[in-house]
């Protein structure tokens, strides 16, 4: 069975999708941009506080579903730019200090607002 998961401690959809979605123990987050989810506006800064606060947006949605960044499985990381993989890499892996999901990481073309990093997120409850 389906679940739609919504949390409004993390942006809303800007788009016909859910935040995340569960279906048999696996949860799929939408990838999730740094958008502050009280202003619907990107978070001042650079990459290291854009990824900050895109992964206080997975957390929440984590949280909302009942999992938590240990479920996490997969990462896909999607960057405006290559050479913003080192400090995004060191934000992000302060959230996975042990046992670290599988992740891919690539450079697009843009991103949605013109953002620097956006992450989609799989989780399951082992």
């Amino acid at each position: 069975m389906k679940r739609i998961i919504a949390t409004d401690k993390a942006p809303q959809a800007i788009g016909p999708y859910s935040q995340a979605v569960e279906v048999n123990g696996t949860l799929y987050i939408s990838g999730q941009v740094p958008l502050d989810p009280a202003t619907m506006k990107v978070v001042e800064g650079g990459i290291q506080e854009q990824t900050q606060q895109v992964m206080k947006n997975i957390g929440a949605i984590l949280e909302a579903a009942g999992y938590s960044f240990e479920d996490v499985v997969k990462s896909t990381c999607l960057l405006s730019d290559m050479a913003n993989f080192k400090p995004m890499n060191e934000v992000y892996g302060s959230y996975y200090t042990q046992n670290p999901p599988a992740r891919a990481a690539f450079a697009v073309k843009e991103l949605p607002l013109g953002v620097l990093v956006e992450i989609e997120t799989i989780a399951v409850k082992a």
